[in-house]
């Protein structure tokens, strides 16, 4: 088991990747507006469905490597740094456009809706990232079995990924008209969450492994 000091460091990042726009955030979005609550919600079961996979696969994956390569976890390490930089510079980058603009997009069924939420979720490079480069930086094999660790750690991390999106799904009319009149709102949350993850980013960078 985690400790609980790493298990809300993991959670805090976990919630800033959420909150930064990604394919899924704009996925889930885009349909919630254009059918409605219920189809960002379905949308969200493929999506989630695509986290567990991802989640079960890195975490024995993870398991054999960790103690297979010595230094697999300094280049896992460096390799979340530097995603955590990307993502903190895609936030904040002038000209980046909201995921909350409203797009006009053709009514699908539940079984299409599920599976474009499954497929958008596996093709997704942030979550990829985040199992197989950020992950790894809070699995100590003195704290016991690195398998358990990953299941605890992923389960975190798909427990806030579902609450924060279903939120936003059935929100997201409101958001975007809320957006659309005080741009600031927007543009502040871009600097909060590209802060939030630059500060994760040299933390993980530098911190040296105990």
């Amino acid at each position: 088991m985690p400790e609980s000091k790493e298990l809300a460091a993991f959670a805090l990042i976990c919630l800033g990747m959420v909150l930064t726009p990604g394919p899924n955030m704009i996925y889930l979005i885009s349909r919630s507006i254009a059918q409605g609550r219920l189809a960002g919600l379905v949308s969200l079961g493929g999506v989630a469905l695509g986290l567990v996979v991802y989640m079960l696969s890195a975490a024995f994956g993870i398991t054999a490597l960790l103690f297979a390569v010595p230094f697999a976890y300094d280049a896992l390490r460096f390799g979340g740094a530097l995603y955590l930089l990307w993502l903190a510079w895609q936030a904040v980058r002038p000209g980046g456009a909201s995921p909350f603009q409203i797009r006009d997009l053709p009514v699908d069924s539940p079984r299409r809706l599920l599976a474009m939420g499954f497929l958008t979720s596996m093709l997704n490079p942030k979550i990829a990232m985040l199992y197989l480069a950020l992950l790894p930086q809070f699995i100590d094999p003195a704290s016991g079995g690195v398998l358990g660790q990953s299941l605890v750690l992923g389960s975190v991390q798909i427990a806030i990924s579902v609450t924060v999106n279903a939120l936003i799904a059935c929100a997201a009319g409101s958001i975007a008209l809320f957006l659309r009149r005080r741009p600031g709102w927007a543009l502040a949350q871009r600097w909060l969450m590209g802060s939030m993850l630059a500060g994760f980013a040299v933390k993980m960078a530098t911190e040296v492994r105990r």
